[in-house]
């Protein structure tokens, strides 16, 4: 499977070729075009027949889709043209084993060698992190292309580092993060906007959004004219 993509990083998307038997799972919704020879089949298993009812409950819980959409090249040179929801970043991660962790609703594509599974960051996180109480995990080898709101830039991890709630998109599972004040006192972060952070450790990638869907929400809401 080859990969392009285009439009960086305010309106991308991801064209993707495929050759005859090569098959991709994408985020239901995702797809925007696509050529004549591909079969498109619906499901809430990976493909090759892992997870079921449970791992789609699961995925719905970290934010995604119950359901995954399986395309398959029937000839060569196909052309599947996918993106986000929302305007704003694609980036492609080459996953070789181990597991990445993703934020709800930045999972977009991944090769079949993929599996999609969620994982459980623990109440506390969930309640002061801006984020659900589920991740998903994106554990195998293959290509894996995940969205964002804004622009993605990486992060190389080794110690410490801090992220302002909301502008995660994933992280190596060598990572891990709790939550903690901005600043010195609590008050002072509060009356300086920035209130609770993550604050990560360890040795490995982060990837981060330069925008915050919820903060954008905030600012937009009170504009909207009630219908």
């Amino acid at each position: 499977m080859h990969h392009q993509l285009l439009a960086q990083p305010a309106m991308s998307i991801a064209k993707l070729t495929l050759q005859a038997g090569e098959s991709i799972t994408c985020e239901v919704g995702a797809m925007i075009a696509m050529s004549s020879g591909f079969t498109v089949e619906t499901t809430s298993r990976n493909k090759g027949g892992g997870g079921g009812l449970a791992k789609g409950l699961k995925r719905m819980f970290a934010g995604e889709n119950f359901f995954l959409n399986h395309f398959t090249a029937t000839a060569p040179n196909q052309s599947l043209w996918i993106g986000p929801g929302l305007l704003g970043d694609v980036m492609h991660y080459p996953l070789s084993g181990g597991s990445l962790i993703v934020q709800g609703s930045s999972w977009l594509a991944s090769a079949v060698g993929i599996e999609i599974d969620a994982t459980w960051q623990g109440l506390g996180k969930a309640l002061f992190s801006g984020e659900g109480m589920f991740w998903v995990k994106c554990s195998g080898r293959g290509d894996l292309f995940l969205n964002s709101f804004g622009a993605i830039y990486p992060v190389d991890v080794n110690g410490e580092y801090v992220v302002d709630t909301g502008h995660i998109v994933a992280f190596e599972d060598t990572l891990n993060f709790k939550i903690g004040k901005a600043g010195s006192s609590l008050v002072g972060s509060i009356l300086g906007g920035e209130g609770l952070v993550c604050k990560f450790s360890g040795q490995g990638k982060l990837y981060c959004q330069s925008h915050n869907p919820p903060s954008f929400g905030k600012l937009l809401g009170p504009k909207l004219k009630a219908r």
